[in-house]
């Protein structure tokens, strides 16, 4: 398999190799052009591409970029579907999702153009949001406002000390799971929707009366085994899409009520907006988690790292070069064997979920 063929080194490389994927098919494009600019100036768009039929009662979305430095990987996944012309079951589309968080694709960051992780954006805005008290008391040192090796070794004193006290999985939570108070600071979810969130819903909107039955794959990196795309169920146990998970995946994927899931717990996450965009179907949804690093921990440093530079850095110094290339390695990685590997898993679970979907 030369899988390299079909992932690209930027932003606008990636964009270009997808549209030129979906004219050779004679796929029918959308593009939603975003308001901020890239890192090399140029426009930012979201592209769609839907193949099969628009009034098809089976639909699945496969999204790539919600973190926008992660885009790499699902870009690649999806310019290497189109170009396969795979067959579809009868009575069945595929919606293509380009780039969903473009500003944070071409930037190599997660976060949106205002800061914000999309992934937790998808929450009521209206009502109170969830809390999270650890990342208050931890603020500080999750988000400092120096970022040497003298201050990352008390930083990251300080937040080994809260998991001793606490356990790993608090630590975790305090950082990732989501802050909805400190606009400045990682894994924001936000105080209203998002461009990228507005756009996704746009996007599914003219699908909402005809699909009765939908599978959503949104493609992620950072969590895992080097090149392993772990399953991991977007619903709850009591979410009538989890019995529809027991029934096309089992035991191969993963489920973060008992605990089998490598991810930690989340809301507002691009399920809700899915959900809710298709209040007619059932739905099967999944979040395909690529491994690239072997920490967790250094993901998430990476990210602390790149929230510091964008706030108080220059990223174009030494110093910035160096946190973009560790939060590119964190969510790419630049090597034959994992793209490989990336595509191989990636069609598989496309092709379990298309089949799935046209015999539900």
């Amino acid at each position: 398999m030369n899988a390299s063929q079909y992932f690209r080194h930027t932003y606008a490389t990636a964009r270009e190799a997808f549209r030129q994927a979906a004219a050779a098919r004679g796929l029918k494009l959308q593009s939603h052009r975003n308001p901020a600019k890239g890192a090399e100036g140029e426009g930012l768009t979201t592209d769609v591409a839907l193949i099969g039929p628009e009034e098809a009662r089976r639909l699945m979305i496969v999204l790539s970029g919600t973190h926008g430095a992660e885009g790499f990987c699902g870009s690649g996944i999806q310019v290497g579907w189109v170009a396969a012309a795979e067959r579809l079951p009868a009575d069945t589309a595929i919606l293509m999702v380009h780039a969903i968080n473009p500003y944070g694709f071409s930037h190599v960051r997660r976060v949106t153009e205002d800061n914000v992780d999309l992934n937790r954006n998808f929450v009521d805005h209206a009502c109170a949001k969830p809390e999270n008290p650890g990342y208050m008391e931890l603020r500080d040192f999750i988000c400092p406002k120096e970022w040497t090796e003298e201050s990352e070794q008390r930083n990251l004193a300080a937040l080994h000390t809260y998991a001793l006290v606490h356990g790993m999985d608090a630590l975790e939570t305090a950082i990732a799971s989501g802050q909805y108070v400190d606009p400045q600071g990682v894994f924001f979810g936000g105080l209203q929707p998002t461009w990228s969130n507005r756009t996704l819903r746009a996007i599914l909107a003219p699908f909402a009366a005809t699909v009765k039955h939908a599978a959503f794959i949104d493609l992620h990196t950072g969590i895992g085994p080097y090149g392993f795309g772990e399953i991991m169920s977007n619903h709850a146990a009591r979410d009538p899409g989890h019995m529809i998970m027991q029934q096309w995946w089992g035991s191969e994927a993963t489920y973060f009520d008992d605990g089998t899931s490598s991810s930690y717990y989340v809301v507002g996450d691009t399920q809700f907006a899915v959900n809710q965009s298709l209040p007619h179907a059932q739905i099967a949804g999944i979040t395909l988690e690529y491994g690239t690093i072997p920490e967790k921990r250094d993901m998430m440093n990476a990210v602390r790292a790149d929230n510091w530079l964008y706030l108080y850095g220059d990223v174009n110094s030494p110093k910035g070069r160096d946190i973009k290339a560790q939060i590119r390695a964190a969510f790419y990685q630049e090597k034959d064997d994992w793209k490989d590997m990336v595509l191989e898993r990636g069609h598989y679970v496309m092709k379990r979920m298309l089949r799935c979907l046209g015999e539900s």
